[in-house]
């Protein structure tokens, strides 16, 4: 080829080329310029499905101003001028996440966290395949979380914590092999954990507590070997640590807390020589704490508690020097508490309690000097609190209550002046409460109550300006209540139950405005009663067992009693009418005026409180009727007017508008006529004692619509109690049981008894009386009945105290009364009965007395039964023979009968501790005089 030809070449393929690179800059330009007018207008669209900016942070954003990469939160690339960041966290957004955030496809980083975004996380998001970090915690968004997030194969940021999220974890989660942390707390998010979450090898931090998480911790989840945070707690995760935990060398976070796990804690555990925080609290861990674990010498927060871990504190634990919580409340360790423990000079909080932890409380303990909680409650604990407990300055809570501990309350703790809890109620402390205590400015309980301390209230009791419970009750303190208790603003609980206190409530209380709960009960003050005024915000006032004398007027016809739900005043001097101006006491739940010496009616406008359940007026000298008025208190559920002398007829809206009464004690008044049949009405009664009035007429068939006394309903505690901190007061009630009358303080809704006697009843006993199966104690005594006693008395198994005495009541006494395995009092002396007594263990162990008056003969009457002379003839012998056949068949199976209710009663008290507490209590208190 010639020269000249080359150059043609040459200068041909150059324009060729020039025109090639100018139009590639042109498709180019025209890219750039189509993805910037792209990127701008899903900018656009992402502003218009915001609804709420109250900080202006789009204010930027509109058509007008086209440099979006000047637009706040927006960074653009500097060579193609495409969005790459986009932040607008904590910017209190309102509104919804559109789809066009998908076109923003150059995009790295997304910020929304920290505002209120909703509805679902856009499925577009999953065509940004440059997107490295994903922040959108602290919303609300909803649905699940899109599985096309899988597609962002760079992504080394997931954080969707606190938001509203449902369903499960995407399938495809492993295939995000750049991950570094994945967060997805505080959702609802539920099913297993993937497993596939054991590919994430460069995975540090791993979130999803508190969600609806089910199943194993995944094995593979010992795969991801630079996870430094793990954190599964507040979930439904069942079964064991997984094996191999301890190869996870750069865990400096494990927590698990609130779960359902089980088994031991794994000792490898002590191999993860980076741990900082170990929270296995309430799950259900057994075994012991591994000695391993004081291998961890990083450790700053060892949170065991609410498990079933045994044993000791581990040997060494002294060796965790950089330990600031010990947490080990809620299990069942035993032993003493290491003297060790003195070595963790930056431990700031020591949870023990509820163990059974014995010995002293070690001396050494007042070497952690930035101790702040201390909290031993609730074990085993003997000895005093140690010498030196003055020197924690840091302290700010002391909890030692229900040990064993004696001594005295040691004059230093008046040096924590940052104290501001103490708790030392339920042991054996004695001598005075010290007058240092008052330096204890920060104080804002103080709880000694059941102790054996004496002595008074100290001076200086109102510097305690902080202080909101007082609780001194059970204890022998005297003395009067010091005047300046008025100065404790703040004061909510004063509780000074069951001491030996005298003298008037000062008048000062008054100023505590914000006082609510008041206990002064079995003591010894006198005088009037305080006047609620100065806007108390009383809710329980307790004063009953005193000595108070006077009218109720001023207190009851205060203007600042409205939110008082619980009055007690029983067991006083109180006289004079009761007030008529209970339309002030519209919350009054409980009101208790019971033996005092109050006269005159009962007023009408105690049907002005609707809320009230309890209405006892026992045991003063009411005169009248009782005043329709009553009808309004639909939600009355005990009333007690016994012992007064009210007259007239048992009105019948007792039975149509009380329907949710359970305890009606109208006993030793003057009530006369019949029984209405209204009265059937109250289905949940299991107390109704008319007994000693001048009723008359049949007893009502319909008492068996009695469906708690009939075993159709359950019957449902109705233990009235007002508590804050250790106050708590409870209902009683007068009951005539085993022939003696006592004051009940126990869960009243064990008792079942029906009390008629001492009227004059007439007629038969009905046979629907027998459906009362769950009934303990019936009396009938006293009255006119006749006929026989039903043949069914023996289905009414859980009786133990029955009384037919002084009625005419005739015929053989059945002999399913053998049934009754629970009887203890069995009286149906001077009727008209004849024969044999019924032969069981129960009935043969009674007095003769309980016979008496009758023409009956055997055991435990020294009469023997004469047999009939009936000429023996042949085959006779034979039915002689085999009536004794029977009579030891009934014998055998009356002993077979009570061995076999003995023994279940037995085993229930022996297995169940609460039942066994008040069984004995009601036994201790029914024993016939």
């Amino acid at each position: 080829m010639s020269a000249k030809s080359l150059l043609f070449c040459q200068s041909f393929l150059f324009v060729i080329l020039m025109h090639f690179a100018m139009f590639s800059k042109l498709i180019h330009t025209s890219a750039v310029q189509s993805g910037t007018t792209g990127d701008r207008l899903a900018l656009l669209a992402i502003k218009s499905m915001i609804k709420g900016d109250p900080q202006g942070l789009l204010t930027s954003w509109n058509h007008s101003s086209t440099n979006f990469c000047q637009w706040q939160g927006v960074t653009c690339s500097l060579h193609h001028q495409r969005v790459t960041h986009l932040n607008l966290s904590n910017g209190g957004l309102i509104g919804t996440l559109s789809p066009s955030i998908g076109n923003l496809s150059f995009l790295r980083v997304i910020w929304f966290s920290n505002n209120s975004f909703s509805g679902e996380i856009p499925p577009e998001i999953g065509r940004l395949l440059r997107l490295r970090e994903l922040h959108l915690r602290n919303n609300s968004f909803t649905r699940n979380i899109p599985a096309t997030i899988m597609n962002c194969s760079n992504l080394q940021l997931l954080t969707l914590g606190n938001n509203n999220l449902v369903g499960k974890i995407p399938d495809g989660i492993g295939s995000l092999s750049m991950l570094n942390e994945l967060a997805l707390h505080d959702n609802i998010l539920q099913g297993d954990i993937p497993s596939e979450i054991g590919s994430l090898f460069r995975l540090q931090g791993l979130w999803l507590y508190n969600n609806s998480f089910t199943g194993n911790i995944p094995a593979t989840i010992t795969n991801c070997s630079n996870l430094q945070v793990l954190s599964l707690g507040s979930n439904n995760l069942v079964g064991k640590i997984p094996d191999g935990i301890g190869s996870l060398s750069m865990l400096s976070h494990l927590a698990l807390a609130d779960n359902i796990l089980q088994g031991g804690i794994p000792p490898e555990i002590g191999r993860l020589f980076r741990l900082q925080g170990l929270w296995l609290y309430n799950n259900s861990f057994t075994g012991n704490i591994p000695a391993t674990i004081t291998n961890c010498s990083n450790l700053q927060v060892l949170s065991l508690a609410s498990n079933n871990l045994v044993g000791k504190i581990p040997d060494g634990i002294g060796s965790l020097s950089m330990l600031s919580i010990l947490d080990l409340y809620d299990n069942i360790l035993q032993g003493g508490i290491p003297p060790e423990i003195g070595r963790l000079f930056r431990l700031q909080g020591l949870w023990l309690y509820n163990n059974s932890f014995t010995g002293n409380i070690p001396a050494t303990i007042t070497n952690c000097s930035n101790l702040q909680v201390l909290s031993l409650g609730s074990n085993n604990l003997v000895g005093k609190i140690p010498d030196g407990i003055g020197s924690l300055s840091m302290l700010s809570f002391l909890a030692l209550q229900d040990n064993i501990l004696q001594g005295g309350v040691p004059n230093e703790i008046g040096r924590l002046f940052r104290l501001q809890e103490l708790w030392l109620y339920n042991n054996s402390f004695t001598g005075n409460i010290p007058a240092t205590i008052t330096n204890c400015s920060n104080l804002q309980i103080l709880v000694l109550g059941n102790n054996n301390l004496v002595g008074t209230i100290p001076d200086g009791i109102g510097s305690l300006s902080m202080l909101t419970l007082l609780a001194l009750e059970d204890n022998i303190l005297q003395g009067g209540i010091p005047h300046e208790i008025g100065r404790l603003f703040r004061l909510q609980v004063l509780n000074l139950y069951n001491n030996s206190f005298t003298g008037n409530i000062p008048t000062t209380i008054t100023n505590c405005s914000n006082l609510q709960f008041v206990d002064l009960r079995f003591n010894n003050f006198w005088g009037n009663l305080p006047s609620l005024t100065n806007g108390s915000s009383s809710i329980l006032l307790e004063l009953s067992n005193n000595n108070f004398v006077g009218s109720l007027h001023n207190l009851v016809c205060s203007n600042s009693v409205n939110k008082i739900k619980y009055v007690g005043l029983g067991y006083n001097l109180l006289s004079g009418v009761i007030p008529d101006c209970w339309e002030k006491w519209p919350n009054l739940v409980f009101l208790n005026l019971q033996n005092n010496n109050f006269c005159g009616k009962i007023p009408r406008t105690l049907g002005f409180m609707r809320s009230l359940q309890l209405l006892n007026i026992h045991g003063n000298k009411i005169l009248g009727t009782i005043p329709s008025s009553l009808m309004n208190l639909s939600n009355l559920k005990i009333l007690q007017l016994g012992r007064n002398e009210l007259v007239g007829n048992i009105p019948t809206w007792i039975g149509t508008k009380l329907t949710f009464l359970r305890i009606l004690n109208l006993r030793s008044n003057n009530f006369y006529g019949s029984i209405p049949h209204q009265l059937c009405f109250i289905s949940h009664a299991q107390i109704l004692d008319l007994a000693h009035n001048n009723l008359s007429g049949n007893i009502p068939r319909c008492f068996n619509n009695f469906s708690v006394l009939s075993g159709i309903e359950t019957s449902l505690e109705f233990q009235f109690s007002f508590s804050l901190g250790v106050l708590s007061s409870i209902v009683s009630d007068s009951l005539v049981m085993k022939g003696r009358e006592d004051t009940y303080t126990v869960f009243l809704e064990l008792v079942m008894l029906l009390d008629l006697s001492s009227n004059n009843f007439s007629g038969q006993i009905p046979n629907e009386l027998m459906a009362l199966r769950e009934l303990i104690s019936l009396n009938l005594s006293r009255n006119q009945l006749t006929g026989n006693i039903p043949d069914k008395i023996g289905d009414m198994k859980a009786l133990e105290s029955f009384d037919l005495s002084l009625n005419k009541l005739s015929g053989e006494l059945p002999m399913s009364l053998s049934k009754l395995n629970f009887i203890s009092i069995f009286n149906v002396s001077y009727n008209n009965f004849k024969g044999r007594i019924p032969t069981s263990t129960q009935i043969q162990s009674l007095d003769e007395s309980n016979f008496f008056g009758n023409k009956l003969c055997g055991a435990p009457l020294t009469s023997d039964c004469v047999p009939v002379d009936v000429p023996v003839i042949a085959g006779d012998q034979e039915k002689e023979d085999g009536s004794h056949g029977e009579d030891w068949e009934l014998i055998i199976s009356i002993v077979l009968g009570f061995i076999t209710g003995f023994w279940i009663v037995v085993a229930s008290l022996i297995v169940n501790k609460s039942w066994r507490i008040v069984y004995f209590r009601l036994w201790g208190k029914w024993i016939k005089v």
